[in-house]
């Protein structure tokens, strides 16, 4: 790939713009500091499943669309909801993605479309759901193991599994990227193998009459959307990688396509299976059935391992999540809206500073209630989601002539229609909130508003450091000179 070190504001004529050839140019933002093309990049395979664990871990927790909905919704839901979803994010992050091959990911779209001030805001948004979301994986780990070492179940003992579960998923994400991507490809063919299996076994016993069933005066709707929500978002937190990708310009569009049909079919066979292979019963459909399944289909040695699969999945999320958060500080800092020490690179090439952050935000918010925390990063996600479909629609209006190495194959006006869809779910997601969601969110924003100036004022003063990489592109205050 070739490297740009400098940029100069141009009119759209004067860009070069050639999305068949992604090796002719260099995006916006290109790194080309030869220490960095010292560590080691993602190939495509650990991309894959680095974002299929971002955003899915298999299909554990699909169930309850079964539940809300029956065995026919469920199935068209997980069909029809990427396409309104998760292939407009997915859309989104592979053009913004290559255009800015740089770890800030979305924090940095947005401060390019809307400045600084807000791309920090997200930042934060972001990683705080990040950081809640990632909290959750140890606990419920532990929480698959209690029928087995009931020991677990609370107390001293399980505060201290916590903590050594979390300390040697942050030293593994602390060893390297490369390292944290083919343990993800390991830990996705373990929690995923037992489903192919089960498939093999019930097919001889499905009935595809079993597949049509519903009624429509029964169904949860609010339940079911926020299964298919919770269990299909979440692409864009790839982008706080793409600096550390080989040849992001080709790579990242692949690896989101392969991982969106990985996921799509890591949840439709599960429910093909179920819904198909057994007589309905509804109620039963809650978390951890598929394992009740799994005896039922292939007997006790197939339930154990789909409980595994469980288990083990919940730490293919850790340490994806993990390495996108603490990336995500580093691309800040480099964009200077962080301290320059969140910069700082181990002797494996990851942000030691933002890994350490990140894992003490996990073991403090581990030892909370989640109920209404985890919804406020519901709320949090979706205002962050908002903010990213008005950066890529800016960012084609300002800038309809910058190199993008992957373009949605859609004009300005085919854009903003691609956005509408998903933009009205994620409003509805906003407006049906609690109260007490709506104003625990509200507090976190706060935090932000008041983080951001307050950072500005110590850098002033000289109390802290801070430093902008000049191979990074301000296309917002290149803008705004003009």
């Amino acid at each position: 790939m070739k490297q740009r070190n400098s940029f100069q504001l141009q009119t759209p004529s004067t860009i070069i713009m050639d999305t068949n050839n992604a090796d002719d140019y260099s995006p916006i933002g290109s790194p080309s500091s030869p220490k960095l093309n010292n560590y080691r990049k993602v190939s495509i395979l650990p991309l894959v499943f680095l974002i299929f664990y971002e955003v899915s871990g298999g299909p554990f927790g699909v169930e309850d669309s079964v539940n809300a909905a029956g065995p026919l919704l469920a199935i068209l839901g997980f069909l029809i909801f990427p396409l309104v979803w998760s292939i407009p994010e997915a859309l989104i992050t592979a053009e913004l993605g290559t255009m800015f091959p740089e770890n800030g990911g979305y924090v940095v779209w947005v401060s390019s479309a809307l400045g600084p001030f807000w791309g920090f805001q997200q930042g934060w948004m972001k990683w705080l759901s990040g950081v809640i979301d990632n909290a959750l994986y140890p606990v419920l780990f532990l929480d698959y193991l209690k029928p087995a070492i009931p020991s677990l179940e609370d107390g001293f003992i399980r505060m201290v599994a916590v903590l050594v579960l979390t300390f040697m998923l942050t030293l593994l994400n602390y060893r390297g990227l490369t390292i944290v991507g083919w343990a993800a490809i390991l830990l996705g063919v373990i929690s995923l193998l037992p489903f192919l299996i089960m498939g093999v076994i019930a097919f001889p016993k499905l009935e595809p009459s079993r597949w049509l069933v519903v009624d429509f005066s029964k169904v949860n709707w609010t339940l079911y959307l926020n299964t298919l929500f919770w269990n299909l978002n979440y692409w864009d937190s790839i982008s706080t990688l793409a600096g550390e990708v080989e040849n992001p310009g080709k790579t990242l569009p692949k690896s989101l396509f392969y991982a969106l049909i990985l996921t799509v079919f890591s949840y439709l066979i599960p429910l093909l299976v179920g819904t198909g292979a057994l007589p309905l019963d509804q109620d039963h459909w809650t978390d951890g059935y598929f394992s009740e399944i799994a005896k039922v289909l292939g007997g006790v040695w197939l339930m154990y391992w789909v409980q595994a699969a469980s288990a083990v999945s919940n730490m293919g999320m850790f340490i994806a999540e993990m390495s996108s958060d603490s990336f995500q500080l580093l691309g800040m800092a480099e964009r200077g809206m962080l301290p320059k020490f969140f910069s700082k690179r181990s002797r494996y090439g990851t942000p030691s500073i933002g890994i350490l952050f990140s894992a003490s935000g996990v073991v403090l918010l581990s030892w909370m209630s989640f109920q209404e925390i985890v919804a406020a990063e519901n709320f949090l996600y979706c205002i962050g989601m908002i903010m990213e479909f008005v950066a890529f629609i800016k960012l084609r209006i300002d800038y309809p002539g910058a190199t993008r190495p992957y373009k949605v194959p859609l004009g300005t006006g085919g854009a903003v229609v691609m956005c509408v869809l998903p933009g009205l779910l994620l409003v509805v997601v906003l407006v049906i909130a609690p109260l007490k969601v709506m104003a625990v969110s509200a507090a976190a924003i706060v935090v932000g508003l008041v983080m951001y100036p307050s950072l500005q004022y110590a850098e002033r003063k000289n109390w802290l450091r801070f430093s902008k990489n000049s191979e990074h592109v301000d296309l917002h205050s290149s803008l705004t000179s003009v």
